[in-house]
């Protein structure tokens, strides 16, 4: 049921009266958000901005409730009455586990607005090793990370997951003193496929739903389970749709040939399923295309970036375009333009008709 409409009323309705507090739907289920005291197991020590868990259904007779549930927490906080203890928050002695504390973060931190697939790629892949029945502490995060090899990105994941569940959890530890001295811009440039090379091993694709998906990439830059989430109403302008990675943008054709001769308008998707998080729809492209290719398929992303250099495309756009800061893509990928490439720019820019001239004498 969609309760978008009636759900903004009861907000204004809320604020109109000078409540503090507001609903949000969160799947299939109503939150409240207002400024709370810190949860007995934070480590924060001032209140701030949280959501807090009713148990009601996204529906119209859960928002009526909502609405009574959000006024007396109002009225609460007024009166500085509020308890944790009264809304499902355990206040006695704090779980230490590893697996409640895990538990305790996961439902935290998606809480409060975070991604569950960040949590499944960048978390979940870490934190899970560690004795879910052991009593946290610092040892144990320590020992998490220095069983990873320095220096490398690997690293640098384990010691964001630890700092984070430590600080979540209240203990003395931080594992920066070893996150190493990693950068994208230390690793070596991928040996990536000509443009001729791309083209060729399309047309060798024989199902025509994978070969789509290679064109879409090859043609557009896409990550891997971004091209299925695409709109397409504007071809060959691209929309990228806000449940990916970096959320929605556009992205234009580079070749627009490309986009054209291989009537890239008409979508064919492979029968994959699509319920699934965004890793495991990206999995199912490198699982189908990497035994048929002599590269990645993520290469063919890797392979736009510098095309576009090439074409000379503003950086701002090409990062744009593939949802990165220009920090980001600058670092990882001007490295890339080897002499031959410069060259064969220069020669571009050089011949071009109406390009400066120097001063006649």
């Amino acid at each position: 049921m969609n309760i978008s409409a009636s759900l903004q009323q009861v907000n204004e309705r809320l604020k109109a009266s000078s409540v503090k507090v507001c609903i949000q739907q969160r799947g299939d289920r109503l939150v409240l958000r207002a400024t709370l005291p810190p949860k007995p197991s934070s480590h924060k020590t001032e209140p701030h901005q949280q959501r807090l868990s009713v148990g009601l259904p996204a529906n119209l007779s859960g928002l009526r409730a909502a609405e009574k549930r959000a006024r007396l927490l109002d009225a609460q906080i007024a009166a500085r009455e509020f308890n944790w203890a009264e809304w499902g928050v355990a206040t006695g002695p704090v779980v230490r586990s590893c697996g409640e504390w895990v538990a305790r973060y996961q439902k935290d931190y998606i809480d409060n607005g975070g991604s569950l697939d960040t949590w499944n790629g960048d978390y979940a892949k870490v934190l899970k090793k560690l004795p879910a029945s052991a009593s946290l502490n610092g040892d144990l995060l320590q020992t998490l990370v220095i069983g990873t090899k320095a220096n490398t990105r690997s690293r640098q994941r384990v010691v964001m997951a630890c700092n984070a569940l430590a600080k979540f959890a209240g203990i003395e530890w931080d594992g920066s003193p070893l996150r190493g001295n990693y950068s994208p811009s230390k690793v070596e440039p991928r040996d990536l496929p000509s443009d001729e090379e791309i083209a060729l091993h399309r047309q060798q694709l024989e199902n025509p739903a994978w070969k789509w998906v290679y064109g879409m990439m090859a043609t557009y830059g896409l990550r891997n389970h971004e091209v299925f989430h695409l709109e397409l109403d504007d071809f060959p302008i691209v929309k990228v749709l806000e449940d990916t990675k970096t959320g929605a943008r556009e992205v234009w054709p580079c070749y627009p040939e490309w986009a054209e001769n291989w009537e890239l308008q008409t979508r064919q998707l492979p029968p994959i399923k699509l319920d699934r998080p965004n890793s495991k729809i990206g999995h199912s492209v490198t699982k189908y295309l990497s035994p048929k290719l002599p590269f990645l398929p993520y290469d063919l992303r890797h392979a736009w970036a510098v095309r576009t250099l090439l074409f000379g495309w503003p950086v701002e756009l090409s990062a744009r375009q593939m949802g990165h800061s220009i920090d980001v893509h600058t670092r990882t990928y001007q490295r890339w333009i080897d002499r031959e490439k410069i060259q064969a720019v220069y020669e571009l820019l050089v011949n071009r008709s109406d390009r400066p001239y120097p001063p006649k004498m």
